[in-house]
């Protein structure tokens, strides 16, 4: 099948790879424009260019994929279907009646649930056992587009939103090899508008932890905001990351007090044994090495 490719981040990247595995005709792969990033502010490869240009594929970064010089660029490719996974714009409608197939998307959820930019995440932060991935034709909405096929996965009790996103990477990567293949006898089901839930693009304040709420509740947004916002609290005047951590039994003391050996917090609802820590302008360590340095005596509050 002769296909356009949309995408940008590494999630993509498993998909672009499964299709030319797959012997598809990926005529050309769209991608966002290099941006500046780290300290040298130097101009970034996306992942999906990176991984183009390795698998010999034209590139097409327009800034706006909306303006009618975009859209008549892919009109010229006669794509038979297009593909987007997290390309990171809105596709117009002009865009999505070019191709007879229409444009196919990986969502990282069982829609209708998790519609939106964070469905990763925002899955493990708010306790969820099970996800999976879907392919759906894309619309005008918000993914609100018609269902093709899904695959369904648990989720690990420990189990991180980096780890997660590289399974379901993989998931919708055959999904959609799948939805190609069957494409014509697929029998597209509506989203029941009703069962719908959102996943919203993280904030950096969304990590901030509350040690009032419940240690499950820290603990799965410790899980699920990685590798951003993370999760982070303060300590002694200083931003403290908290990047492991397990739920252990109720400590008797004050919400967000620091406990030694183990290094413990106290929560609203049972407490919540660190891990790996790293403080502001620090190195990632073991709570173990972090109390020791820190000399933590059970008198910090965090949070204050």
């Amino acid at each position: 099948m002769r296909v356009v490719f949309l995408g940008t981040p590494s999630f993509a990247v498993p998909t672009l790879e499964g299709l030319v595995a797959a012997r598809h005709d990926v005529v050309c792969v769209v991608t966002q424009p290099d941006r500046p990033r780290g300290r040298g502010h130097q101009l970034t490869a996306s992942p999906v260019k990176e991984a183009a240009l390795r698998l010999g594929l034209r590139v097409y970064q327009p800034e706006r994929i909306r303006r009618p010089e975009a859209v008549a660029v892919l009109a010229d490719l006669r794509p038979d279907a297009m593909v987007v996974v997290g390309y990171g714009q809105i596709i117009p409608q002009s865009a999505i009646d070019i191709p007879p197939h229409g444009i196919i998307n990986v969502h990282a959820s069982l829609l209708p649930k998790y519609r939106g930019a964070g469905p990763v995440q925002w899955a493990i932060a708010n306790g969820e056992t099970r996800t999976g991935a879907t392919t759906m034709r894309i619309d005008a909405g918000l993914d609100t587009g018609d269902m093709l096929l899904k695959a369904e996965t648990g989720i690990g009790p420990e189990e991180n939103a980096v780890e997660l996103g590289a399974r379901l990477a993989a998931m919708g990567a055959t999904l959609l090899v799948e939805t190609l293949e069957r494409i014509a006898s697929i029998v597209p089901q509506k989203q029941d508008a009703a069962q719908a839930t959102y996943a919203p693009l993280l904030k950096k304040e969304d990590g901030l932890i509350d040690w009032r709420q419940p240690a499950q509740t820290i603990h799965n947004r410790v899980r699920g905001f990685q590798p951003w916002p993370g999760a982070y609290t303060r300590f002694r005047g200083q931003q403290l990351h908290i990047w492991k951590s397990r739920v252990v039994a109720k400590q008797k003391g004050a919400a967000g007090q620091l406990l030694p050996h183990p290094l413990r917090v106290v929560c609203g609802e049972g407490a919540l044994e660190l891990i790996e820590v790293q403080l502001e302008g620090r190195k990632r360590i073991s709570a173990e090495a972090f109390a020791n340095g820190q000399h933590i005596g059970g008198r910090d509050i965090l949070g204050e």
